[in-house]
């Protein structure tokens, strides 16, 4: 079986991730970047080379299209999309009311058209929720806790910046969900030749630094973290009553955009097992991932 052919529309940040993820892909290639004729002119490198139209029927032979449009228009377009015979994967944000009517209009259209869809293959939606149903697998009775952005320590963040070798901070805070204790995680990029470990002594003198552990993490752009990086904090405490203390804790930087095009990809590699109309991405009994259509 040769490589899938995809088609990408829109060429924002999901776009662009996409893009690049189907660069790295053995087993996939881009067949074109659709998006609309007033986008600006500048395109990523990985794209240069790649067909650029502004409708999907302008592309050759298209196995699959990854939607990144706006939740908004999401339902619309995979409509369009579904009544050309063409397999759709999405990941819209979307909550309450306004995702199961999303979620129904898919549905319908690729039921009608006799195409899979594959909705809610993301990030958030995607892999988050089964982060959730693992952690509550695994600690049935308890209460699950998330932080979407680390605790920025402002004053913590202009001390560490006052450390000679030291060109940008960001100090951010945890609180351990076990015994209460603070630590601070402090993102250092560091001027050439500048040891880490004399960063982190200069830190364990500073009285303000004083009785809360604080852990030093070298970058090359604290710029660029805050730019592109998003915070994580995924706790779930245990409340059997089995004796044993219960809990877990994710903690996490990321790119969501780069995250959610991993799994869009994943997610369209599972097209060809499915039957048409749409389908959740979701967690199986067993240990692997797998695809369920309610």
């Amino acid at each position: 079986m040769g490589r899938l052919r995809l088609a990408v529309i829109g060429s924002g940040a999901l776009g662009a991730a996409c893009g690049r993820a189907l660069s790295e892909a053995a087993d996939l290639e881009l067949a074109g970047v659709v998006r609309r004729a007033s986008s600006p002119a500048r395109l990523p490198a990985h794209w240069r080379d790649a067909a650029v139209v502004t409708h999907v029927r302008d592309l050759e032979r298209i196995d699959a299209v990854l939607l990144c449009v706006p939740p908004a228009v999401t339902a619309g377009v995979a409509r369009e999309i579904l009544q050309l015979g063409l397999p759709i994967v999405e990941c819209a944000i979307l909550d309450g009311p306004a995702e199961r009517a999303h979620y129904e209009a898919i549905d319908g259209a690729a039921r009608n058209y006799r195409v899979q869809a594959l909705v809610g293959a993301g990030w958030n939606p995607g892999i988050l929720s089964l982060l959730h149903q693992a952690f509550q697998v695994l600690i049935p009775a308890g209460s699950t806790d998330v932080t979407r952005r680390p605790g920025v320590s402002l004053h913590h963040t202009e001390a560490v910046r006052t450390i000679e070798g030291v060109r940008d901070a960001l100090t951010t805070e945890w609180r351990d969900a076990d015994d209460g204790r603070m630590t601070r995680y402090v993102y250092a990029q560091l001027a050439p030749g500048v040891d880490p470990a004399r960063v982190q002594a200069a830190l364990d003198a500073d009285p303000l630094f004083a009785g809360t552990r604080s852990l030093v993490f070298p970058v090359e752009s604290v710029e660029q973290i805050e730019k592109e990086g998003h915070g994580l904090l995924l706790e779930r405490r245990g409340t059997a009553r089995s004796g044993a203390h219960q809990n877990l804790l994710l903690e996490a930087r990321f790119d969501a955009p780069t995250f959610a095009a991993r799994v869009m990809l994943d997610a369209v590699r599972r097209l060809p097992q499915l039957g048409p109309g749409a389908h959740r991405y979701c967690l199986s009994a067993g240990p692997h991932l797998a695809l369920a259509h309610p």
